[in-house]
């Protein structure tokens, strides 16, 4: 009774979340194979790139040692001010799930075609808890990384052990920024789950709108299209 009372209560709910799921899937699934011919057909490629020429400049350039400092100074900052948001949003969160019965009723008026019901609205809001969590762990581990990166890229390159060349420093900086990356990506698939607090229509609608946009921002510019 509970299995078909969720198939059928809880339908285009569920039915929404999978095709968002699949939305995203297939997109990075397309991602995936573009960079496989194309490392650098992704901003995220060029950005793997410019690290690791940048680290490798600096560590054969000692004089640069100060501007390097600087530059990861300030990738820490920004990595801080984004664990702290995430921090204050899972907080936020939190307060939301406390009210779930009182704020369900007038944030589901437009809810045409899903369901009402309190069990739903603790899982979606479970669904942006965790989304923030991911986000929080991400940049709190960026800033861990680049800490690391602080002191490594400051060691001479004929002194280095072979875990401390440019090769290995970019590695870990790269790594740095991927979790950067993840951490963001993480605050843009909240909005999707933001709107799937009104309904699985607006769930459906925002992920489209997210894959688009995500698509344009993921683009790098190619040799064809530069000037």
């Amino acid at each position: 009774m509970d299995v078909m009372r969720w198939g059928g209560e809880f339908g285009p709910d569920i039915a929404a979340f999978a095709g968002s799921a699949a939305m995203i899937t297939l997109y990075y699934l397309f991602l995936w194979q573009k960079v496989r011919r194309d490392p650098t057909y992704t901003i995220h490629g060029v950005n793997q790139l410019a690290r690791s020429l940048w680290v490798a400049n600096v560590m054969n350039n000692p004089s640069k040692d100060v501007m390097a400092v600087q530059t990861l100074r300030n990738f820490i900052m920004g990595a801080s001010l984004m664990a702290s948001t995430a921090t204050l949003l899972i907080i936020g969160t939190l307060t939301l799930s406390g009210q779930a019965e009182n704020i369900a009723r007038s944030w589901h008026v437009l809810n045409a075609v899903g369901s009402h019901a309190a069990e739903i609205w603790i899982i979606k809001v479970l669904a942006l808890l965790l989304d923030f969590i991911i986000a929080f762990f991400a940049f709190a581990m960026a800033v861990r990384l680049v800490n690391h990166v602080v002191f490594m890229i400051n060691v001479p390159q004929h002194d280095a052990h072979h875990a401390l060349s440019p090769y290995s420093v970019a590695h870990r900086l790269n790594r740095a920024g991927n979790l950067f990356a993840i951490g963001m990506r993480a605050f843009f698939f909240a909005i999707p789950l933001v709107f799937w607090l009104f309904g699985p229509a607006f769930l459906a609608v925002a992920t489209v709108g997210l894959v688009v946009t995500l698509y344009h921002l993921d683009r790098s510019v190619s040799a064809a299209e530069a000037p």
